[in-house]
């Protein structure tokens, strides 16, 4: 069926002709398409009609239902009877009167809004027919025309509406055959036929829905199960180098007022990796490589050492047990604020605000306070550059030693321990291995061989391993170069309970095997149940429990290699309770492919 609504009075209110039919009963009477028709009339009450309805059929066997609404009052008087006319339309035809300009006007202004929301973006067709022959002279089409604008509806603002509505706009200059059967039966029916082919198409598109729905569909894949998620742990550098200024454990310096009454012990490597005065100061650097001579002065204007200090520049270290360094403050105020200071660069170097509020408040003297924060800029600064720390801020003086310890990893500058790993030695720093690994902290400073020893042999580590485990101190990074020096060095980090380090290689080799390709993951010689075997072995509970959910969602891969003959009778059960595809699934594929076969067997056109 196609069903029409139209609005609007194609009289004028000054007509004489009362009785002149209506567009739409004209088309209906005079189309050779249309066939039975009947009319009825709907009232809200006696005397006031809302709207005719017509039935008729068209091309032949088409149900047609028009609605024709002769008056825009059924907006204002029941709007829910206009929006489900207009809802229920395949065809709008809005009609008025070229001769009747305040009933266009208000069609304009009230109505139109209105239709336009009540359509409400629907693709409906909209034909706008202005009828009748304009009468203050002869009609004239011309959109340019202003000679009966003030009394009759132009063709301009006729098209200005269609446009806000996207109709299609028609002229009917009066109801004879060819403005009602070519013109305006022409374009009618154009859309009519639009209508049933597209009511002919969702009609079929419905109909293979519902075919498709009663065919028996192939099984869905399920997402496999969510591996758990490892979360990364916090870095704790500076605050471990922190501690150790606090615990004053290995302390290889003290420094001292003019009277020698107090000393405040600290750690040379940790003042050497932020100031070069100090490297000056302990025998690191000579003054021929010094390329500012304002560091020297300084170095030689604030501080003495002590005669008779064995300057550590061997290879092999000093024996821990030698004396700290004397080193005397020759500045008073300085000295005061020294615990302050070693606060600072221990903390990482970059908390410039607090030093400046912490010096404040102890000394209570601005010219003393900016004396002494000067020095401390001095101290920091690097030569032959300006100065990092001057007219800055915390946000502007990053980490500095962080990176600046790296100078000293694996070198024999100032170390004090040398291990002896594979036949090799590696020095290190006793201060930074104390700091950085409660296990080494306990092995120097317990009733432990090593506590008195210079050399000190590892056993059950390689040497490339140990290096990277001795750089994850001293830097707090950590790069390994494959899944297999991964798992070595989160082994390394077990044996020495560092867990951050074991947290880091557990995100590497897990970041590592999500990204390989299952192609390559089928064809690699390296062992998942091997790692899975290393990581329960070395309490490595969160790598363990990835690693079975990682086997299980690669069931199909990983059940056609040898090494899953290894695995043990609880963990192929959690393997085979978590498997992806699953049991069930499988099943329902196998069943769905032999129902396929099937009906190829009974086809009918071979």
């Amino acid at each position: 069926s196609v069903n029409i609504v139209a609005f609007g009075n194609e009289r004028d209110g000054f007509s004489e002709d009362s009785q002149q039919p209506s567009l739409i009963w004209s088309y209906l009477g005079r189309s050779a398409l249309i066939s039975q028709i009947d009319s009825s009339l709907s009232a809200s009450h006696v005397g006031n009609p809302v709207f005719t309805e017509y039935q008729a059929c068209v091309f032949g066997n088409v149900r047609l239902v028009v609605h024709d609404c002769p008056v825009w009052d059924i907006f204002d008087s029941d709007w829910y009877t206009s929006c489900r006319l207009i809802g229920g339309a395949d065809i709008i035809v809005i009609k008025y009167s070229v001769n009747d300009k305040t009933s266009f006007q208000e069609l304009k202004d009230s109505y139109v809004p209105m239709v336009k929301k009540a359509l409400n973006h629907c693709s409906v067709p909209v034909i706008i027919s202005a009828i009748g022959a304009r009468k203050n002279g002869v009609p004239c089409t011309c959109p340019l025309c202003t000679s009966d604008r003030r009394s009759c509806v132009t063709t301009s603002e006729g098209v200005q509406l269609a446009k806000e509505l996207g109709a299609t706009y028609l002229e009917l200059h009066t109801l004879n055959d060819f403005y009602i059967q070519k013109y305006f039966g022409g374009v009618l029916e154009y859309f009519m036929i639009q209508s049933l082919n597209q009511k002919s198409s969702e009609k079929m598109k419905k109909r293979k829905k519902t075919q498709k729905c009663h065919r028996v569909q192939p099984p869905q894949l399920e997402q496999p199960e969510k591996m758990p998620i490892l979360k990364g742990e916090a870095s704790h550098y500076n605050a471990d180098l922190h501690n150790l200024l606090c615990c004053c454990q290995c302390a290889d310096v003290a420094f001292y007022p003019k009277d020698l009454s107090t000393a405040v012990e600290a750690h040379k490597i940790i003042l050497c990796s932020v100031s070069h005065l100090f490297m000056l100061l302990f025998g690191v650097k000579s003054p021929s490589d010094a390329h500012d001579a304002s560091i020297m002065q300084l170095a030689q204007s604030l501080f003495v050492v002590e005669a008779g200090d064995p300057f550590p520049s061997s290879p092999r270290g000093v024996p821990p047990c030698v004396p700290p360094v004397r080193v005397v403050v020759k500045d008073s105020v300085f000295c005061s604020c020294l615990p302050d200071i070693l606060h600072f660069i221990y903390s990482g170097a970059f908390q410039w605000e607090r030093l400046e509020e912490d010096i404040r408040k102890k000394l209570k003297d601005p010219e003393k306070t900016e004396h002494v924060l000067e020095k401390v800029k001095c101290i920091l600064k690097t030569p032959g550059k300006l100065n990092t720390v001057k007219d800055c801020r915390s946000h502007q003086i990053k980490q500095l030693y962080n990176t600046s310890l790296r100078l000293f990893f694996n070198t024999p500058v100032l170390a004090d321990v040398i291990f002896k790993i594979q036949g090799a030695t590696v020095p290190a720093h006793r201060a930074v291995l104390v700091a950085r690994c409660e296990v080494m902290a306990a092995m120097f400073n317990g009733n432990y061989l090593e506590a008195n020893s210079v050399l000190v042999p590892v056993y059950g580590v390689s040497k490339d391993t140990f290096l990277s485990f001795l750089e994850y101190l001293y830097t707090d990074s950590c790069c390994p170069a494959s899944i297999l020096q991964a798992m070595s060095l989160l082994i390394c980090a077990e044996m020495y309970q560092v867990m951050r380090l074991q947290h880091i290689c557990e995100l590497y080799i897990i970041t590592q095997l999500q990204s390989m390709p299952s192609r390559e993951l089928a064809s690699t010689s390296l062992s998942i149940v091997s790692l899975l075997k290393k990581a329960k072995f070395h309490n490595s509970d969160c790598l363990s429990t990835w690693l079975l959910h990682f086997i299980a969602t690669n069931y199909l891969i990983f059940s056609q290699k040898p090494e899953f003959q290894e695995l043990s009778v609880e963990e192929r059960s959690f393997v085979e309770m978590h498997r992806w595809p699953s049991n069930l699934y499988l099943k329902q594929l196998a069943d769905y492919r032999n129902y396929i076969h099937s009906q190829k067997c009974h086809c009918t056109v071979m």
